[in-house]
């Protein structure tokens, strides 16, 4: 069999239409469609905030209520990384969708600092408190059974910036016809 060869072969094509940052509170369903939306285009990427934290093996630090320098640092530096990501698939053809946490200004600002110049659409996925503990309360993870200071946060700081969606009554299909229906 002929050795392959790369030399010549582009990466980047036609940039991707669109970008997606989709926020939420833990349990707000973020992951499930933002994946989801990914698939629903010829080329698609879910880029998971999450995952990217889990690439830290050694010294990886979560934020938390408490003032933590440290995690503040790395929360940053995953969202630097999804921005990277993003950017790069967004050059190559594939529409990038991020999902983070994200329910302060200056981290959110942070983002949009990194993503600036690309096609991006803010999704703030908002479900009620109540609906966010149902969904928690079903789930393998262990996470905090109230979020709510979190949501609290996410509306104070965040509330008219990009596109916002109450998906306490929604399917996953649902709110991704409703994202793709905002354009």
């Amino acid at each position: 069999m002929p050795e392959a060869s790369f030399v010549g072969q582009d990466v980047d094509t036609a940039p991707a239409s669109a970008a997606y940052l989709v926020i939420g509170i833990p349990g707000s369903g973020k992951s499930s469609v933002s994946a989801g939306l990914a698939r629903r285009f010829a080329f698609g990427a879910h880029i998971e905030g999450d995952h990217l934290q889990e690439l830290i093996v050694a010294g990886g630090r979560l934020p938390s209520p408490e003032q933590d320098r440290e995690a503040d640092r790395q929360l940053l530096l995953r969202a630097r990384n999804a921005a990277v990501l993003a950017r790069s698939f967004h050059a190559a053809g594939v529409v990038p969708v991020i999902d983070d946490v994200v329910v302060r200004r200056a981290h959110l600002d942070f983002y949009l600092e990194h993503l600036k110049d690309l096609p991006l659409r803010l999704i703030v996925l908002a479900p009620s408190p109540q609906a966010v503990a149902r969904r928690l309360a079903g789930r393998d993870k262990v996470l905090a059974d109230d979020w709510s200071f979190l949501d609290t946060a996410l509306r104070t700081e965040l509330g008219g910036r990009g596109t916002w969606l109450d998906t306490s009554a929604m399917t996953v299909e649902q709110t991704i016809d409703a994202v793709l229906a905002e354009g």
